[in-house]
C-alpha cells in the first residue's frame, strides 16, 4: 500500500497538481455517482491563502442557480497579511464548468436525494481546481457495510500477501 502511495505522490507532481483541502468524509456520508473537475473564481487574497495550504470544506456544498453552479460554505480563512481588501472567510465562490456539463447537471438534480458536494481542493498547473460530486446521503446501515466490505478486502489482501511470502521463502 505505501509503494502505491508514493507512485501517485510522484505522478501527482509530475502533473503538477498540489492538494490543498480534501473532504475525507464525504466517500463516508456519501454514495458518490459521478465527479467533476471545475476551476474556481477566487480574489487574489484568496489564492494567498490556499498557497499556505489553509482551506476547509467540511460544511461545503454546491447549488445551482440561475444556470451557474456556485459553491458555499467553502472555508478559506482571511489572509494574515491582507488588507481591506481582505474576503470574507465563507462567501459562495462561482464554479467554472462548460455549459454541457452545467445542463446535465442540472437534469441529474432534479431527482430527489442528490446533492453536489465538494470531494478536494487542489492547485493544478497553478491553477485552483475543485473536485464536486454529485452524491447521494448514505443511511447508517450503508455505512457500516462500507466499512465491512473495506475491512474484508483488508483482511484478503493481507492474506494473500501472507500466502505470497510463504511462497517465496
Amino acid at each position: 500500500m505505501a509503494k502505491t502511495k508514493k507512485a501517485d505522490k510522484k505522478k501527482a507532481d509530475a502533473e503538477g497538481r498540489k492538494l490543498i483541502a480534501q473532504h475525507k468524509k464525504a466517500r463516508h456520508d456519501y454514495e458518490i455517482l459521478d465527479t467533476w473537475e471545475c476551476g474556481v473564481v477566487l480574489t487574489g487574497t484568496e489564492v494567498k491563502s490556499l498557497r499556505q495550504g489553509r482551506a476547509s470544506l467540511v460544511d461545503g456544498f454546491g447549488q445551482i442557480d440561475a444556470g451557474e453552479v456556485w459553491l458555499h460554505n467553502a472555508h478559506i480563512p482571511e489572509y494574515a497579511q491582507g488588507t481591506w481588501t481582505n474576503h470574507s472567510a465563507r462567501r459562495k465562490r462561482k464554479l467554472l464548468m462548460h455549459r454541457s456539463e452545467i445542463d446535465k447537471l442540472i437534469g441529474k438534480l432534479q431527482e430527489t436525494g442528490l446533492t453536489l458536494v465538494p470531494l478536494s481542493l487542489y492547485f493544478l498547473n497553478g491553477r485552483v481546481k475543485v473536485e464536486i460530486a454529485l452524491a447521494r446521503g448514505k443511511k447508517e446501515y450503508d455505512k457500516r457495510q462500507t466499512l465491512r466490505e473495506k475491512q474484508d478486502r483488508r483482511e484478503s489482501d493481507r492474506a494473500m500477501s501472507a500466502a505470497r511470502r510463504r511462497q517465496r521463502s
